[in-house]
C-alpha cells in the first residue's frame, strides 16, 4: 500500500525540480492530484513510499529504466491525425510549392518534434502524397521525415504502423484512412508502406543537442513548448534555428508564439488565416 504522505508538498517540490532538470516539464503549484494519477502504479510496482524516495532511486540510477520510465509517465501523449488541419493543409498548399516548384530544392527533411504515437510525422506523409497527385510529372524525391520524442514506449508504436479504430477516427476523414490504411483483424489498421517508407523515429530528450539530426527544411515544434518554461522555450527554438536551411520554415501550434528573446532569429508570416510559421 502506498503511503498517504507520498504527495506531501515537500516530497512534490523535490519531484517538481526532478522532471523539470531531466525534461524541461514545469508542474504548476498543487498539482499533487495528476502526479498522483500518473505515477501511483510505479511507486507500488517498485514498493516505494513518498516520490523523494523514487526520486532518490533514479539518482541512484539502482533501478535500470526507472527515470525513462517516470518521465514517460509524466509526458503528455495527446495527439491525433492532422491536428488543428490548418497548418498541414498550410504544408501542402504553400510551403511544399514554394520548396519544390519554385525553390527547386532537390529533397526536402523536415522534422516532426516531440511525435508521440506518430499521428504528426504519418499526417506530413499523407501530406505529401496528396501533394504528388496535385502535381502529377513533376520530378520530385520523397522528404525524409524524422519523429523524435522523449518516450521510448511511445517510439516503439510508432514504429508499428498499427492502430485501433478510435485511434484511426480522431482526424481522419473515411476517404484518408481508405487511401492510406489496410485493414486488419480485429478493428485494426495498419498505414500501408508508401506512407511509412518515407518516416523514421528517433528518441530524443529536447534539452538535448540536434546536432545529430542534421538539417531541416520545415520543423513540425507544435503543442509541446507550452508545458516548458520561457527560457526553456527560448532555447529550443534558438537551438532549431541552427537546424534548420536557410529560407526553412518552424510551424509551431496555435496557441503558442514566438519568445521575444529570439524573435529576431525568424521572420513570421501569415500563410493563411489560421496559420502563422516562422521563417529564416
Amino acid at each position: 500500500m502506498v503511503d498517504e504522505q507520498q504527495f506531501a508538498l515537500e516530497d512534490y517540490q523535490v519531484f517538481r525540480t526532478f522532471l523539470n532538470q531531466a525534461c524541461g516539464i514545469v508542474l504548476g503549484d498543487n498539482k499533487q492530484y495528476l502526479v498522483a494519477n500518473r505515477i501511483r502504479r510505479i511507486l507500488e510496482e517498485h514498493q516505494l513510499t513518498t516520490l523523494s524516495a523514487l526520486v532518490s532511486r533514479i539518482n541512484q540510477r539502482s533501478i535500470p529504466g526507472l527515470r525513462e520510465k517516470v518521465i514517460d509517465a509524466m509526458t503528455t501523449n495527446e495527439t491525433f491525425w492532422f491536428r488543428d488541419n490548418a497548418p498541414f493543409e498550410t504544408l501542402r498548399d504553400v510551403i511544399l510549392p514554394r520548396l519544390i516548384l519554385e525553390e527547386k530544392r532537390s529533397s526536402l527533411r523536415i522534422w516532426s518534434a516531440a511525435c508521440s504515437s506518430g499521428q504528426e510525422p504519418y499526417s506530413i506523409s499523407m501530406i505529401f502524397e496528396e501533394f504528388k497527385a496535385r502535381n502529377p510529372g513533376v520530378f520530385m524525391r520523397d522528404p525524409e521525415i524524422i519523429g523524435t520524442d522523449i518516450s521510448t514506449s511511445m517510439l516503439n508504436n510508432a514504429r508499428q504502423a498499427e492502430y485501433d479504430g478510435l485511434s484511426v477516427s480522431r482526424g481522419l476523414t473515411d476517404a484518408r484512412r481508405r487511401m492510406f490504411f489496410d485493414e486488419l483483424p480485429q478493428g485494426r489498421f495498419r498505414l500501408k508502406q508508401s506512407i511509412t517508407q518515407r518516416v523514421s523515429f528517433r528518441p530524443l530528450n529536447l534539452q538535448d543537442t540536434y546536432g545529430s539530426l542534421g538539417r531541416f527544411d520545415v520543423i513540425f515544434c507544435r503543442n509541446v513548448l507550452i508545458y516548458f518554461a520561457a527560457d526553456f522555450k527560448a532555447d529550443i527554438l534558438r537551438r532549431m534555428r541552427n537546424s534548420l536551411n536557410p529560407g526553412s520554415y518552424v510551424i509551431l501550434g496555435a496557441s503558442e508564439s514566438l519568445p521575444a528573446a529570439i524573435s529576431e532569429l525568424y521572420k513570421m508570416e501569415r500563410l493563411s488565416a489560421h496559420t502563422s510559421v516562422y521563417r529564416t
